[in-house]
């Protein structure tokens, strides 16, 4: 089947993104949307209504309606909050890379210059790909509780009081942290067995992460229909030094370093009220038991093919 290229799109921007905070990126998008003789309506949102605004604009998406699909412009957080609007609904989804670090386009294998990322959805390939979800909370990229969600918090409330940037904020966050090394004691049911753990980080990719080089952080797929779990072992801080040097060499071993288990759900529980969880990077306190699972092909999405593999037609 031929794809068949949308033409009316509603696209939405946050305003808060890694590469749209303090400028404007709307007539660089409008020139980009008409060059691909595409019809876009823009609207440029803070954080707090993305998922409200992509509600009202999915019940006027599809056949018949206003619009052909539905766009997203930001980081991953952005793109997840309104995958989890989308998924199962059918409606084709475009991502713009406008974060910092932009890893759901990256796995998809979009091109990261915006003229060209329009260009692939404008040429109309869809393909099907997974989401996960913890509690309710759809993500595209990965979920995890323990020191990342504690840096992040921590990081975000030194931005607030002190007007700190993204990066000097993390890079007090996580010495703060880690001078603190938290170590929580939890619960871990999946497969037909149950085990407590001591651990500083859990952490639960959608699909398979690479853990060695050249691409470690990486996902080759994204609709294999399973969950990635990884507990670290460590229990010391220059423990979690030394992983995290391995890691950013490509140079983890599960036998050294972690555990690791492909899963299709998994039920995490905490002798705590609440635990902190970080969802596509932004931190959300949820009540135990935290509930993952995977949803496959839930979400379609405009991307070149996977490995000149066959994509669908809208």
């Amino acid at each position: 089947m031929q794809p068949a290229a949308p033409r009316r799109l509603f696209v939405i921007i946050n305003e808060g993104g890694g590469s749209v905070l303090g400028r404007n990126p709307l007539p660089a998008l409008r020139d980009a949307f008409a060059h691909h003789g595409l019809q876009a309506e823009i609207h440029l949102c803070p954080g707090a209504a993305l998922v409200e605004t992509a509600t009202r604009a999915l019940a006027r998406t599809g056949p018949g309606k206003d619009y052909d699909a539905i766009l997203a412009g930001g980081g991953d957080g952005t793109i997840g909050a309104i995958a989890g609007v989308l998924a199962e609904s059918g409606v084709p989804f475009g991502v713009l890379p406008l974060g910092t670090l932009n890893h759901f386009a990256k796995d998809l294998g979009l091109p990261l210059e915006i003229e060209d990322a329009i260009g692939i959805i404008a040429a109309g390939q869809v393909r099907a790909v997974d989401v996960a979800e913890v509690n309710g909370h759809v993500f595209v990229n990965n979920s995890s509780l323990g020191l990342y969600a504690t840096m992040v918090a921590e990081r975000d409330r030194q931005r607030r009081r002190a007007g700190w940037g993204k990066w000097p904020a993390m890079v007090w966050a996580s010495l703060k942290t880690a001078l603190r090394f938290p170590v929580r004691r939890l619960s871990v049911s999946t497969e037909g067995w149950t085990r407590r753990y001591k651990t500083p980080l859990i952490f639960i990719g959608n699909n398979a992460y690479d853990v060695s080089l050249p691409r470690p952080g990486t996902r080759a797929v994204l609709d294999d229909g399973r969950l990635c779990l990884f507990i670290a072992r460590p229990r010391r801080i220059w423990g979690l030094i030394r992983v995290a040097i391995r890691a950013m060499l490509g140079r983890l071993k599960e036998e050294r370093d972690f555990e690791s288990y492909l899963i299709s759900e998994v039920e995490i529980r905490s002798l705590s009220g609440w635990v902190r969880v970080s969802v596509d990077g932004e931190v959300t306190p949820m009540r135990p038991p935290l509930r993952y699972r995977i949803r496959p092909g839930a979400l379609m999405v405009y991307a070149p093919p996977r490995n000149g593999g066959a994509v669908l037609g809208v």
